[in-house]
């Protein structure tokens, strides 16, 4: 067997990315047949796709002949971190944006994505459902034909997509708070929990209950708390970070073609990882469960 012991990158990340990852050029029902048959153990053990990974598992794969030529494989990166025959989940870096603009030409999450498909055999077009600004890290859904991004936007659309994102912003905010300040000419509201106050900053866990333009960067400065690394609205940088401090790090929605819950962690980047262990003095993994396992959701503070 070969093992593969966890690390922070992968803390919160589902057994079937882990193993998509290892081997980025394999179908997904090969990767379903190894999990399925017992070919990937987790502590030993054997687990379902859906198992969500933390530190200090350890996952081993069985090796074979097939296993070894895949590993073997070389094609576009990038990280799924959930998909399904509708939908496709990344988990996209700071510094990469969603689609090609004319904002931001050439490189682009939806167009790596398409030539990670096309590297295991599957030609796939992409349509962002939710869209993360580039400096922005976390989870990036996009649908796989524009009827099913049609119906996956209405989702966002009607605010019934629980989205939760992990900021570090500077200086020492209240406990808790939603601001609900009009953005663009539109109600706009975002809630936040502190989870950590210290060195200059506190780290957040924000859930924005509508989606305007730079939302959470734009409500964060208007309170006097940019989140770091966010030049524009007045964040300090971050030495060795690129982008933001701010990360879509949970996602929680009905499936609207399945009816089956769906429910998804976006493990940090190993750098946002490291900037966050400077802060609070200790490795991450402990508040990132506490995201995972609870962290309810402040009241909207809109007008019904």
């Amino acid at each position: 067997m070969l093992s593969y012991p966890l690390s922070i990158a992968d803390h919160g990340r589902r057994l079937d990315s882990f193993l998509r990852n290892l081997l980025p050029a394999s179908s997904a029902s090969y990767l379903h047949q190894l999990i399925k048959g017992g070919a990937v153990l987790v502590n030993g053990l054997q687990s379902a796709p859906d198992r969500v990974l933390r530190l200090p598992d350890s996952v081993a794969l069985k090796e074979t002949g097939r296993v070894r030529g895949l590993l073997a494989g070389a094609g576009p990166r990038v990280d799924i971190l959930y998909e399904d025959e509708y939908l496709v989940a990344f988990n996209k870096p700071a510094g990469l944006p969603v689609h090609r603009s004319a904002e931001h030409g050439g490189r682009n999450l939806a167009e790596l994505g398409r030539a990670a498909f096309a590297g295991r055999g599957a030609q796939v077009k992409l349509y962002p459902v939710n869209r993360l600004d580039k400096d922005t890290s976390g989870i990036a859904v996009m649908a796989k034909s524009s009827a099913n991004a049609g119906a996956l936007g209405k989702l966002f659309q009607e605010g019934v997509v629980e989205k939760r994102y992990l900021a570090v912003v500077a200086g020492r905010t209240d406990a808790s708070g939603v601001i609900a300040a009009p953005l663009d000419g539109k109600e706009s509201a975002s809630g936040y929990r502190a989870l950590f106050t210290g060195k200059g900053v506190t780290v957040l866990s924000v859930t924005p209950f509508t989606g305007r333009s730079h939302q959470i960067r734009r409500h964060m400065a208007a309170i006097g708390h940019p989140v770091m690394g966010d030049r524009r609205y007045g964040g300090k940088a971050v030495a060795g970070m690129q982008g933001h401090a701010l990360h879509a790090y949970r996602l929680s929605c009905t499936h609207p073609f399945t009816g089956t819950g769906l429910r998804l962690f976006a493990p940090l980047t190993e750098t946002f990882a490291a900037y966050l262990a400077r802060v609070l003095g200790e490795e991450p993994a402990v508040l990132l469960d506490s995201l995972m396992d609870g962290d309810p959701p402040p009241e909207t503070g809109m007008s019904p």
